[in-house]
This record gives structure tokens, C-alpha cells and sequence, in this order.
């Protein structure tokens, strides 16, 4: 018997990783010298209760930075990259049929010209198009967006056969008329080498959609005029199917009933509303789910999915394959508010040597059957335990248990009174929606909370970044956009941490201890504030009023210090060169972490907690996705746009004036005093911070812009920086 042919193939990263191990080893070993010398302090320190609780409280930081350092190495400790063989699946008879979820709730943040192209790019996909269906949840049941889709699904009839004949690798209609590639290399953001030329098409061709995609604006712009733009929280249910032709993919709007008295459970309860309807109609096996404005940049990524999904080795246990979050409005080197994540990523290369990364919200293709927990049920369940786990209707029991097969038309009547009732506001009610089966509820961060449920249960994943995006997004460009939605990120993953799931405790138990270790530095990601906060103000008071933290610089511990800072900062810079980032993003990235510490981490964790004491409630706002001009230009020059809530503002500018007061006049009296063979360490700390942090001050001093740091906020910044000031001056004295 012939041996089948791998239709994927994997390879272990041998010199990162070596280079990681070797890295693990030395720094952890100065990290214990560290510590024996910290604890021998405070064991020895008697020269004042000021000083003793000074050494006791920046241990605690060195602890904590030490702590989620290790956790962070479960995620280095084997990367792996993985290959696929497209050619080798296969024949499209026998490929599985697929639905595309995308998920939208406001036309006003999220224009319906930008969820279209996503829908476009999507109906566009090289697969057979009788095995490919779209659902797009409208969270806010515009007008706007169900006509919208209609004409977006008539201009795709003209679009597709245009892609087809022509091949195109971009078949999403906005960044091909305008001419972009992924953004071209020349203008220093992410590229690919290959592109559409304009002389493999007919110009006469070419003319006539670039006219159908103008007109198809047109029409959209009609609508916004014609409806209410806005989003309602009170509405019916809404579901129209659109599928007047076979040879199309069958294109459904789903609109779920809200009431402002019932929980809708955010993006998670739309996905899963679109999980039952779509197992009424088309139930494919697979799913790919998408943002609304992460569009299809590489026909091919299905056929790339499959390539695992249909792995016999792979198949029976894989629940999901993650590609990457690759975003076009980033200009690479100069990402002033790390947008690219870059560091996730790094780490999912990591994670791919365990058993597979975190679900990570859009660009994945998911197996229906692991969503719906079949493996949990006893082979002799009977009708009314199902009914405890997916609730009321029979005809949607059935299709759990058929062969992926759907029994009526998608224009009966029956079943459109059947997913109206799966659609309504209170189907989860008293069953196992969002809790064992389907996107959990639990959490905001739906997508980290289903996957790490999926790998407690067993499922594995797979994370494939090929050469080309396969999906390209739009990633915030302003610092308020930035700061509010990692803090959404992180109170979801605080939430996590907080409760009976924390990944140390609940996952341990259910999964690999690496695997749950990964889990749990994301889940403790947000208590980073503790030790900046630490660290921003702590040994700069200290320098203030001539207490010494950090040994001496003739000590022998002086270099262990040196060394621990050292060896993270390149560790850090190497993974940037590595990732082909220069210097420059090792320079972003650690700002605007400093930046989320101090105002996302922090705001997310003081949040769960007041919820966990029912003292205030998780919401969900999204992001906008409309550019305003002018946060554009200041972006595009690299400069920040410090229009972000005064709250954000008032922490860091205050935080900054007490570095720069402490650099000034603390390194002034070291210098005068002679202490500089005491106090070098702490004299550093401020200096670089200010050095680190210098755009603030240009914000606050020099900018006369719009994104300038708004004078209120500079003089209450001084107000409260000079504040602290005085009362660390006066508590000092006793």
C-alpha cells in the first residue's frame, strides 16, 4: 500500500530556541543572586522603618517582574514553524463544505464600506463556491448594513468572476483599486513581492468593475443618507437569506434580538446565535471567523487551513488553526503604539511546539463539532439532557447529529420560524450555551476564554503564518483607541485570573503544566502595573530623599543588577531583529508597554476586582474604525496624538514630571553630596525614563498641534506630581 502523501509539515526553530534556553538559564541564575542579595538586605537593614519598607516594596516588584519573566518561558521553551501543501488536497468534490461568520454592531464606528470589502474578500475565497456560505451578524440591527449587504452580494456577482479570470491574489475590492499590495514596501510598511500587475488584466475589463465598485460606493453612501445610521440595543430578530443563485455562495444576515433588560453577552453571543442559525442552513464542519474590518488578503488560506483540518494525524483532536493578525495601516519601524503585536505572535510560534496557540479573536478556521462539546455527551443521551445543553429545538438537536447535512431549503418556512426561535434573546436560557458549549460567556475575551476551555477538554490547535497574509486589519492609530482597548483585553483576561478558571489552577489540572503556564502569563499579563508603578515612582523618591535601593558600584552585586537589566533588554531586542523589526521597535514597544502598565493594566485590574466585588459591570464598546485626518497625519509623521482620556493623561504626565523633578534635583544633590558610588542605579532609573518617555514632553512643552497634551491636563499633572512630592517629602522625615 502507498504511503499518503503529508499534506503539512512542521520544522523546530533549533537556534531561537537554543537561544531562548540558554537565555532562560543565565538570567534566572542572576535573578537568584539577585534575590540573596535583596533578602540579605532586608534581613540586615536597620536604619530606619522608611528605608526597611523602601527595600521591601521594590523586592516586591522585582518579584512580580520575576515572576511573570518565568511564566513567559513556557511560550519560548520549543517554537515551531509549520509548512502546508496546498496541491496535495484533495479534489473539490471531496473538500468539506465551510461558512464564513463575520461579526458587526455599529455603522457609525464600523462604516459599512470597510464590512463590506471584509464580506467581499470573503465571498471571493478560492474554494467551491457551492461549499461556501457567509453569515454576517449585525449586533446593532441597522437598515444600513442588511442593505448594505445586498448590494455588496450584487457587486461580488461581477467581482468574483473578475477575480477568477484574471487570478488575482488581492481580491479585495478597496486596496485593489487603490492600488496597494499590503502597502508597498517603499513606504516602509508591511509588503509582499507579488501584486496584481495591471498589465495581466484587460483594461477594458478592468474599467468596467473599477465603474461597478464606484457605483457600488455610490449606493452605499445613498443608504447612510437614507437610514439611521445608528446602532439600537432593542430590537426583533432579523434573518434574510440571500440565494437566488446555486452557483454563489449563500450569503444569510442575521440580526439576533436584543432587549436592554436581558444579557446579549457581546461579541460571544453573536457568534453564537450565528453558530446555531448556520447549523440550520448550510452546518458546515468548519468555520472561519473574521472581524469586520480584517479582510481576505490570500485567497488560498482555506485550502491552507484544510491542509491540517484533513491531516488524518491531526484531524480527529485539531479544533482550530490561527493565523496571525497581520494589520495594513501599520507602518513598520516606526508602529509608535505597537500595534502589531508583534510579541504575541513570537509567542505563538512557541506555543506551537505545545499544544497549540491561544484562540486569538479573528483569522481562524474552527471545527463546529468541538464548539458544540459532542465528546462531553454519553453515547445514550436522550432528548431532554440535549435539550439541557442546546436548548429547545428539536429540528436543531437533529442537525448536531446529522452528517453535516441540512434537511429544507434555506426558504422554507418552517425554518425560518426555527432560527428565529434560535435567534431570540432568551434561547440560551437554562442551558450550556457559553458555558460548555458554543463561544464562552464568561469573560470579554471570548476568543482567549473558548480556547482555553477547548484545551482543557483535550483539542489541540495548530498556528500557521504564511509569507503572504492570508488576513489583513486595521490596528488603532491614536493612543486613546490603544489604551481603552487593551484595557477592555486585559479586564477580560483579569477576569480570568481572578476566578475559579485561573489557568494555574483550573488548567494544571486539564492540561500540559507548560500549556497552562502559557495560559497563565497571559492571564497575569495586567498585574505588570505593580511593578511599574513601583519603579516609576518609588526609587526616584528614594533618590530624593538619599536612600539607597540598589547596592553600591564597587559591590560585586552592583553587576548583577547591571546584568539583569541588560540581559532582558537584548533578549527583548533580539526577538524585535529576529521578527526582521529594528532598534527602533525595541524603542516602541517598550514605551508603549510602560504606557499600558500605568493606564490599561491598571484600570482593567481595578476593574475586575470591583466586579468580582459586584461593585461595577464588564461593557463592551467597539473600536472605531474611522480614521480621522488628522490622527493620520500624526501618525504617518510619528508623532503621538495625546487626545486620550484625562484620566490616562493626568498618571502619565504626573508620573513623568516626578522622574524628571527627581532626575534633576536628586542626581543634583548626589553630585554634591558624593554619593554617586551609592546612588548610581537610582540616578538611572529617572534618566532613562525620561529619556524613554521624551515624546510627553514634547506634548506637554513644544507641540502646538492638535495631538499636543492638552494644558488642563500639563497643569493638573503639576498640581498632582507636586503633591506627591510634598508628601513623600513629609512622610520621609519620620
Amino acid at each position: 500500500m502507498e504511503k499518503s502523501v503529508p499534506m503539512n509539515d512542521w520544522k523546530a526553530m533549533k537556534a531561537q530556541r537554543a537561544i531562548n534556553r540558554v537565555h532562560l538559564f543565565i538570567h534566572g541564575a542572576a535573578l537568584a543572586a539577585l534575590f540573596y542579595y535583596r533578602i540579605t538586605t532586608i534581613a540586615t537593614t536597620t536604619s530606619s522603618s522608611t528605608h526597611f519598607v523602601a527595600h521591601l516594596v521594590i523586592f516586591t516588584a522585582e518579584l512580580t517582574l520575576s515572576f511573570i519573566w518565568l511564566l513567559s518561558q513556557a511560550s519560548l521553551w520549543n517554537p515551531v514553524a509549520r509548512t502546508v501543501y496546498p496541491e496535495r488536497l484533495p479534489s473539490d468534490d471531496d473538500l468539506p463544505s465551510l461558512d464564513v461568520f463575520i461579526c458587526t454592531a455599529d455603522p457609525v464606528k464600523e462604516p459599512s464600506l470597510g464590512v463590506m470589502n471584509t464580506v467581499i474578500s470573503a465571498l471571493a475565497l478560492d474554494y467551491p463556491p457551492t461549499k461556501l456560505h457567509l453569515y454576517l451578524s449585525d449586533d446593532g440591527g441597522s437598515p444600513v448594513t442588511l442593505r448594505a449587504l445586498q448590494q455588496a452580494r450584487s457587486f461580488a456577482k461581477v467581482w468574483l468572476p473578475f477575480c477568477r479570470k484574471y487570478k488575482l491574489k488581492n481580491r479585495c475590492p478597496q486596496p485593489y483599486f487603490l492600488g496597494e499590495e499590503i502597502i508597498g514596501l517603499e513606504e516602509g510598511r508591511v509588503g509582499d513581492s507579488d501584486s496584481d500587475s495591471d498589465s495581466d488584466h484587460s483594461f477594458v475589463d478592468k474599467k468596467a468593475i473599477e465603474e461597478a465598485y464606484e457605483d457600488f460606493k455610490i449606493s452605499l453612501g445613498k443608504i447612510v443618507i437614507e437610514e439611521d445610521v445608528g446602532a439600537s440595543r432593542d430590537h426583533s430578530s432579523t434573518i434574510e437569506v440571500m440565494s437566488d443563485d446555486e452557483e454563489f455562495p449563500l450569503v444569510v444576515y442575521v440580526a439576533r434580538e436584543k432587549r436592554p433588560s436581558h444579557p446579549h453577552n457581546f461579541k460571544a453571543g453573536a457568534l453564537n446565535v450565528l453558530l446555531r442559525v448556520s447549523g440550520m442552513m448550510s452546518n458546515s464542519p468548519y468555520i472561519l471567523s473574521l472581524d469586520c474590518d480584517m479582510y481576505c488578503n490570500d485567497p488560498t488560506s482555506a485550502r491552507q487551513a484544510m491542509c491540517f483540518h484533513l491531516d488524518p494525524k491531526l484531524s480527529q483532536n485539531l479544533a482550530f488553526v490561527q493565523f496571525p493578525q497581520i494589520f495594513h495601516n501599520i507602518r513598520r519601524n516606526h508602529d509608535i503604539y505597537d500595534g502589531a503585536m508583534r510579541f504575541i505572535w513570537t509567542k505563538w510560534d512557541g506555543l506551537n511546539g505545545l499544544r497549540g496557540p491561544v484562540l486569538s479573536g479573528t483569522g481562524f478556521y474552527i471545527k463546529r463539532e468541538a464548539l458544540y462539546g459532542i465528546r462531553k455527551l454519553q453515547p445514550n443521551v436522550d432528548l431532554n439532557q440535549l435539550k439541557e445543553y442546546y436548548g429547545s429545538s428539536n429540528e436543531f438537536i437533529k442537525s448536531i447529529y446529522r452528517s453535516y447535512k441540512t434537511n429544507f431549503p434555506s426558504t422554507d418556512e418552517s425554518l425560518q420560524k426555527e432560527v428565529q426561535l434560535l435567534a431570540s434573546y432568551s434561547y440560551d436560557k437554562g442551558t450550556k450555551w457559553g458555558q460548555e458549549v458554543g463561544y464562552r460567556y464568561f469573560a470579554v475575551v471570548e476568543d482567549y476564554f473558548t480556547g482555553f476551555n477547548l484545551h482543557c477538554e483535550g483539542w489541540i490547535s495548530v498556528y500557521f503564518a504564511p509569507s503572504r497574509p492570508c488576513f489583513l486589519g486595521s490596528s488603532p492609530i491614536s493612543l486613546s483607541e490603544t489604551l481603552v482597548q487593551n484595557m477592555r483585553w486585559f479586564l477580560g483576561l483579569s477576569q480570568v485570573a481572578l476566578s475559579k478558571y485561573s489557568p494555574l489552577v483550573y488548567g494544571a489540572m486539564r492540561m500540559s503544566v507548560l500549556q497552562s503556564i502559557a495560559y497563565a502569563e497571559l492571564a497575569c499579563y495586567p498585574i505588570y502595573f505593580l511593578p511599574v508603578y513601583i519603579l516609576a515612582f518609588l526609587p526616584q523618591l528614594c533618590l530624593l530623599a538619599g536612600l539607597p535601593l540598589y547596592p553600591q558600584v564597587s559591590s560585586p552585586f552592583f553587576a548583577v543588577f547591571v546584568f539583569v537589566l541588560i540581559s532582558s533588554q537584548l533578549k527583548q531586542a533580539q526577538e524585535v531583529m529576529a521578527s526582521g523589526d529594528s532598534l527602533r521597535t525595541w524603542v516602541n514597544e517598550h514605551r508603549v508597554w510602560v504606557m499600558k502598565s500605568l493606564t490599561s493594566y491598571s484600570f482593567a485590574v481595578a476593574n475586575a476586582i470591583l466586579e468580582k466585588m459586584g461593585l461595577a459591570k464588564a461593557s463592551f464598546v467597539p473600536t472605531s474604525k474611522v480614521t480621522d485626518g488628522e490622527v493620520d497625519k500624526l501618525y504617518q509623521m510619528g508623532k503621538y496624538d495625546f487626545q486620550a482620556p484625562p484620566a490616562f493623561m493626568v498618571i502619565l504626565c504626573s508620573i513623568y514630571m516626578i522622574n524628571l523633578g527627581a532626575l534633576v534635583i536628586g542626581f543634583g544633590r548626589v553630585l554634591v553630596n558624593g554619593k554617586i558610588n551609592e546612588m548610581a542605579m537610582q540616578a538611572f532609573l529617572p534618566l532613562f525614563g525620561v529619556i524613554l518617555h521624551y515624546p510627553l514632553m514634547e506634548g506637554m512643552v513644544l507641540r502646538k498641534d492638535g495631538g499636543r497634551v492638552s494644558p488642563s491636563v500639563s497643569l493638573l499633572s503639576a498640581l498632582v506630581s507636586s503633591l506627591l512630592l510634598s508628601a513623600y517629602a513629609l512622610l520621609s522625615q519620620y
